[in-house]
């Protein structure tokens, strides 16, 4: 059950040590620019949430439904985005640097250049999302779906794409190369 949460009560909180904000419900919040790391979000609702540029540094966001939220030059390195709902959301600029984004369901989101170096987007749903320039060496892509998808001028140096799905995807100037023997051309 999802619990109403305020921005105040979730900074006292925090503050005060707790990490634990599983299920609570932050749509349409304002968190611009907070320090959220190491904070457990599972399972909450922050649909249409503002994170710009937020510190979500190892924060568990699992089964977390992110979409339409604005995630732009948000630090989620080593974050837990495993299942969750990233529909529309912006996350442009953001840093992802081996984050769990397996399963997760970026459609049509904006990953414009986005660093993902080592990220497991493994079947992840990345259909329309807009990859431009993205930083993407060393990802999981494994059975991802990646149908009309922007990669133009994205780095996939050493990314994992076997059974991906890249029908209709732009990939000009997109980087491919490596020595996994999973890597689709």
């Amino acid at each position: 059950m999802v619990q109403p949460i305020d921005v105040q009560q979730l900074q006292q909180r925090y503050e005060s040590g707790d990490r634990d904000f599983s299920n609570v419900d932050l749509a349409e919040a304002n968190l611009e620019g907070m320090n959220l790391s190491g904070a457990m979000f599972a399972q909450a609702n922050l649909e249409g949430a503002i994170l710009k540029n937020a510190n979500l540094v190892n924060t568990d966001l699992s089964s977390t439904d992110l979409s339409g939220a604005d995630l732009a030059g948000a630090d989620l390195t080593g974050a837990n985005l495993s299942n969750a709902i990233l529909t529309g959301t912006i996350l442009e600029g953001a840093l992802l640097d081996r984050a769990d984004l397996s399963n997760a369901d970026l459609e049509v989101a904006n990953l414009i250049q986005a660093t993902l170096t080592q990220a497991d987007l493994n079947q992840a749903t990345l259909s329309g999302a807009n990859l431009e320039a993205a930083d993407l060496s060393k990802a999981d892509l494994a059975n991802a779906e990646l149908e009309q998808a922007n990669l133009t001028d994205a780095a996939l140096e050493d990314a994992n794409l076997s059974g991906a799905d890249l029908k209709d995807t732009t990939l000009k100037g997109t980087i491919l190369e490596g020595d996994d023997p999973n890597l689709a051309t």
